[in-house]
C-alpha cells in the first residue's frame, strides 16, 4: 500500500491525499485551496490522473475538503463518491453554490480583462458541472461496515465537526500481507458545541492520518464564549452600532443560531434583529432541520417538546440581494451573520466594507481564519484592508471567540489520541501551518508517539510482512480485544478462536 500526501500537506486548506491498494487508486477529500495556499498552490493543476481515481471517500462536505470534485469530474473522474448521507446533502447546495461563485469571480475578472484586451478566462467549474458530479455521490450511516472493494473495507465514525463529518476507518488487506487499519481523522470537531455530538473515540488505528489545525493552541470554554458573544451584541447596540459575523454558511451558522435561540428565549437578549444574509446558510439550515436524528441529545429533546431550535423571534433569512443590500441601510441594533467565513467571497464583504469603519460596530470572527485571507488580516490587527478595491479604516471593535471554532484545540486532538488503546505504528500529521504542526509532533513525541509531518507529494510506502518478536504478537491480541464491540457477551471459545487466528502466523514461523 501506498499513500501520497498533497493537499493540506504543509498547509490548513485543500485536503486531498490518495491511497493506492491493490491496483486501485482512491482519495481521501479533494479540497478547494484558499487563501495563501491558493495563492501559492493553485486550484488548476492535479498532481494525479483523474481519469485513473476510481474512488473519492468524503470526510465531510467544508468546501476545503469537498470543493474541487467538480473540478475532479470535469477534468474525467468518472469513480464513486463515497461518504455519510448528511454530507451527500449538504454536498447537494455547496458545490453547486461554489461552482456559482467561481461563475462570478471569473464573470469579474472577464469584464476588466476584455478592457485591457485580454483574452478571457474559463471558470475553475459551473454550478451545472457541480449538479452533475453529485451523480456520483453514494451515501452510507455512520458505523456501517463498506466493503469497497475486495480488500478494502471502510466505517464512517462521527467526527463532530459538522453535521455528517466523518473520521474515517479504513481495513486494508493486500495479497499475503496482513490486515491493516489506517485512520483519517477529517476535521475533529470541538466538544460541547451545540447541536453536533462530541468526536467519537476510535479503539486502535496501525497508521493515523491526523488534522493539526489548532495543535498549538487551546481553545476558550464555549460557555465563556457564548456569554462574551451576548455581552458583545448589548455592548454594540449600546454603542449605537452592528454587530457583523462573518460565518461559515455551513455549520458554525447554524451552531450560532441554536444558541442566540437559547438567550432570546431567555430573556438575555431583547428585541434582538439577526440577519442571516446567505441563500446557502438558508438552505443549510433546512438541511440541518431535516436530519436531526443525528443532532445531539440536548437538541434532540428541544425538537421533542416542539421547540424548533434554529429558529426565534427577530430571526431574518435574506435571499435575494435586494435584500441583502437593505441590510446595509441599518446603521444601528442589527446582528448581520454572513458568509463567507473567510471574509473571502459573498455577501459579507459588502457589510464589513459599510460597517469595518466606523467606531461603534464590531466584527466578531467565529472560526478559523487561514493565512491570506481578508478575515485573517482583519483579525490579526491590520488597521486598513482592501474591498473590492477601495482602502477601508479598521474602526470598528474586531473580536475572536475561538471557544466557538468547529475544531479540537490542542487539548482535544491529544484528549482524542490518547484513547486509542493502543499507539499506532505512524502518525502523519497534516492540515495546520507550520507552527501548528510542529508544536503537535513535538507534544506527541513527548508522550512516545512516532510522528511525522508530511511534505507535499510525499510518498509513505506500508509493506506489513509479519515479524517473529513478542511484542508484534501482543500488538495482535490487543488488535483482536479493541476491535470486538461486545466482548462481554462473546463467548471464551470463540474469543481464543479470534485470538489464535491473530497470532497463528507467528506459530507457523
Amino acid at each position: 500500500m501506498k499513500i501520497e500526501f498533497y493537499g493540506a500537506a504543509k498547509s490548513v486548506t485543500g485536503s486531498c491525499h490518495i491511497l493506492k491498494i491493490n491496483n486501485k487508486n482512491i482519495l481521501l477529500d479533494c479540497g478547494l485551496y484558499q487563501g495563501k495556499d491558493e495563492q501559492e498552490r493553485g486550484n488548476e493543476v492535479f498532481n494525479f490522473d483523474p481519469k485513473k481515481i476510481d474512488y473519492i471517500i468524503l470526510s465531510h462536505s467544508h468546501i476545503d475538503h469537498s470543493g474541487r470534485i467538480p473540478y475532479l469530474y470535469k477534468k474525467g473522474f468518472k469513480g464513486e463518491v463515497l461518504c455519510t448521507e448528511a454530507t451527500k446533502e449538504l454536498c447537494k447546495i455547496m458545490l453547486p453554490d461554489s461552482g456559482y461563485i467561481q461563475e462570478s469571480e471569473i464573470e469579474w475578472k472577464n469584464r476588466k480583462r476584455i478592457r485591457q484586451g485580454l483574452e478571457t478566462i474559463e471558470p475553475l467549474y459551473t454550478s451545472k458541472i457541480a449538479q452533475l458530479s453529485l451523480y456520483l455521490f453514494k451515501d452510507y450511516k455512520y458505523d456501517e461496515i463498506i466493503e469497497v472493494f475486495d480488500g478494502f473495507k471502510i466505517r464512517f465514525r462521527d467526527a463532530g465537526h459538522l453535521l455528517g463529518s466523518a473520521i474515517i476507518e479504513m481495513y486494508i488487506k493486500e495479497d499475503y500481507d496482513e490486515e491493516i487499519k489506517v485512520v483519517y481523522t477529517g476535521d475533529l470537531g470541538n466538544i460541547n458545541k451545540p447541536i453536533i455530538n462530541d468526536p467519537e473515540f476510535i479503539n486502535y488505528a496501525d497508521y493515523l492520518i491526523m488534522e493539526t489545525t489548532y495543535g498549538d493552541r487551546l481553545h476558550g470554554n464555549i460557555d465563556w464564549s457564548l456569554k462574551e458573544l451576548v455581552n458583545i451584541i448589548k455592548e454594540t447596540f449600546d454603542k449605537g452600532g452592528n454587530v457583523v459575523i462573518p460565518s461559515f454558511s455551513v455549520g458554525r451558522t447554524q451552531e450560532i443560531l441554536y444558541a442566540l435561540n437559547k438567550y432570546v428565549e431567555t430573556k438575555q437578549l431583547n428585541d434582538l434583529t439577526v440577519f442571516v444574509d446567505s441563500p446557502l446558510a438558508s438552505e443549510a439550515t433546512v438541511v440541518y432541520e431535516s436530519m436531526s436524528e443525528y443532532f445531539d441529545e440536548e437538541a434532540k429533546k428541544l425538537i421533542k417538546i416542539g421547540d424548533d431550535p434554529l429558529k426565534f423571534k427577530g430571526l431574518v433569512f435574506t435571499n435575494s440581494p435586494g435584500d441583502s443590500a437593505q441590510i446595509n441601510k441599518i446603521q444601528k441594533g442589527a446582528v448581520i451573520i454572513s458568509a463567507s467565513g473567510m471574509c473571502e467571497a459573498g455577501r459579507v464583504k459588502h457589510h464589513l466594507k459599510h460597517n469595518l469603519w466606523r467606531k461603534e460596530c464590531s466584527v466578531v470572527f467565529v472560526g478559523y481564519q487561514a493565512e491570506g485571507t481578508l478575515g485573517r488580516a482583519i483579525s490579526s490587527g491590520n488597521k486598513k484592508v482592501k474591498i473590492f478595491g477601495e482602502q477601508v479604516a479598521v474602526n470598528a471593535s474586531i473580536y475572536n471567540l475561538d471557544g466557538l471554532s468547529g475544531h479540537a484545540d490542542q487539548k482535544g486532538l491529544m484528549n482524542w489520541v490518547e484513547h486509542l488503546m493502543v499507539k499506532p505504528k505512524e502518525i502523519y500529521l497534516v492540515h495546520g501551518s507550520d507552527t501548528a504542526m510542529t508544536t503537535f509532533k513535538e507534544l506527541l513525541d513527548s508522550k512516545g508517539y512516532k510522528s511525522r509531518i508530511v511534505d507535499v507529494a510525499e510518498k509513505v510506502y506500508i509493506n506489513e510482512k509479519i515479524k517473529l518478536n513478542d511484542e508484534n504478537v501482543k500488538y495482535r491480541i490487543m488488535k483482536v480485544l479493541n476491535s470486538i464491540d461486545d466482548i462481554e457477551n462473546m463467548s471464551k471459545e470463540h474469543l481464543m478462536k479470534q485470538i489464535e487466528d491473530a497470532i497463528k502466523p507467528q506459530i507457523k514461523k
